[in-house]
């Protein structure tokens, strides 16, 4: 029987000795034609452990190129791979594990929260090199061939449910947006238990034939130096909001170094205009986009710089493959320019959540639209604006007030790290803002300065009643702020 061919497998037969992967923590390196046959020896590795069809197998462990081997052997295998997210603590993973049922757990035993019963790294690959390739059959695309634990900033986390073709899905969508081929080549700090790290980082670029180098971790200025090494010849690189303004803050930083970038691409968490504009004036693009565990990529910015510029802020438009209406509470479609919430429907969308039968039912609306919980606004160019999440929304005084509106005046102004706002209960107004925010070093801001910008900028019923200067705001494993922990500092008073 032949072997099955995926995207890896296709490449390795139109382009076999061009590099695929690179495993920069450990110095190793795959051609195509090496990659494809590492990952049909994992597959065998993982049949000799008795995984088969419909089986969940989990990883524990920093980024590094098994993370890639072991998702693509599950997919050819039929069995479901399983990420975890490492910067957990030990007693949330069991939750996850115990979750998941995988058959197998493959764990780096570097961690300190690797505590659990299962495969070590180094085992595994000494499995892959002694096992023989696997010969299967062809591969389902409507099964699932993975579980992307949500990042779960307001309650427990839930399994996203994605298959072969909802994964394709994101490949084609990004490959579009972000102009991917086969000189591409994609540096992944992020981490591989999230949409970005495994699948935005790897499909596209594996999908049209370009590389993809794996880092174990952001570090300012080694992501600079490989950013601008001419021998690595970078041209995709992901991050939150966050880790753009960390990296241009870096005394490292030289943008000269960064022209060989086609853009750098940013995601997960609102992005001030004003900070795209200075990278722009650096002459780097910064597109934004928008994607989610659920949905894969969305929406994404052009590449042009004027285009940005006039758009900045902006999460971009989607491809034809997507198909997007932005609704009121009764589901009926706003006009244009009216927030609302966002719902998605295309190949793209999750099949449901792993053993939530409630919640993936209440995930869709009866004709099938994914409920994706975000407000956004749409102009009539067609460029969408994520407004905020539903659930962090407020109202006050009957009025809508949206926090990431009230989170971008204060990120504009110089002396300011980071903000987030909260929605708190309020006796008079039902509720009403309270704002954390994260002074910069050595600036002389208070909040006397921060109230006068809003009263100069915002009206009256948005500006919130409550401050607090915190050292640093709460996030998770993908970067992004956690907002409910802000809501209890808030309600315990524990400033």
């Amino acid at each position: 029987m032949s072997a099955p061919v995926d995207d890896l497998g296709m490449r390795a037969r139109l382009r076999p000795g061009a590099l695929a992967v690179a495993d920069l923590t450990s110095d190793r390196r795959w051609t195509y034609a090496q990659f494809d046959d590492a990952v049909a020896r994992c597959a065998s590795a993982l049949a000799g452990h008795g995984v088969t069809a419909g089986e969940r197998v989990a990883a524990l462990s920093k980024n590094c190129a098994e993370l890639v081997m072991l998702h693509l052997a599950c997919a050819r295998l039929g069995a479901i791979y399983v990420p975890l997210n490492w910067r957990l603590a030990a007693e949330e993973l069991r939750g996850l594990i115990e979750d998941a049922g995988p058959k197998l757990l493959i764990l780096d035993e570097t961690l300190d929260n690797a505590v659990f019963e299962g495969v070590s790294l180094e085992t595994l690959r000494t499995e892959i090199e002694a096992s023989a390739p696997y010969r299967g059959g062809p591969i389902d695309g409507e099964r699932p061939s993975l579980i992307l634990y949500t990042s779960g900033t307001s309650g427990r986390p839930k399994g996203a449910l994605l298959s072969e073709r909802n994964l394709a899905e994101t490949a084609i969508n990004f490959s579009i947006l972000g102009a991917v081929n086969e000189d591409s080549v994609f540096l992944c700090d992020s981490p591989m238990f999230h949409v970005i790290g495994l699948v935005t980082n790897l499909r596209p670029g594996m999908m049209r034939g370009g590389s993809l180098l794996i880092s174990d971790g952001f570090v300012p200025e080694r992501t600079l130096a490989r950013l601008g090494d001419p021998a690595l010849k970078v041209t995709h690189y992901f991050g939150v909001p966050q880790m753009a303004q960390v990296l241009r803050a870096d005394p490292a930083y030289d943008p000269k170094k960064l022209q060989g970038l086609t853009a750098l691409f940013t995601g997960g968490a609102p992005h001030p205009a004003a900070n795209i504009r200075a990278w722009l004036a650096d002459g780097v693009p910064v597109v934004d986009g928008f994607g989610m565990s659920e949905a894969g990529t969305v929406f994404g910015m052009p590449l042009d710089p004027d285009i940005i510029d006039r758009h900045a802020g902006s999460v971009g438009v989607a491809t034809p493959r997507v198909a997007a209406r932005i609704v009121d509470a009764q589901e009926t479609d706003v006009p244009v320019g009216t927030p609302g919430e966002l719902l998605l429907k295309g190949d793209n969308i999750t099949q449901g959540y792993w053993r939530r039968e409630q919640e993936t039912q209440d995930a869709f609306t009866e004709d099938g639209w994914f409920r994706t919980g975000d407000i956004a606004r749409m102009n009539e160019e067609g460029f969408y604006w994520l407004v905020d999440r539903r659930k962090d929304m407020f109202i006050s005084g009957g009025e809508n007030v949206y926090p990431a509106e009230l989170e971008a005046v204060v990120a504009a102004m110089a002396g300011v790290k980071e903000a987030a706002v909260v929605g708190v209960p309020d006796a008079r107004w039902g509720e009403v803002g309270h704002l954390f925010w994260v002074a910069r070093e050595g600036a002389s801001i208070d909040q006397t300065a921060i109230e006068a910008t809003f009263n100069s900028k915002l009206a009256r019923y948005k500006i919130p009643k409550h401050y607090s200067r915190i050292d640093a705001l709460p996030r998770n494993g993908a970067g992004k702020v956690v907002k409910m922990a802000l809501r209890e500092l808030a309600r315990k008073g524990e400033l």
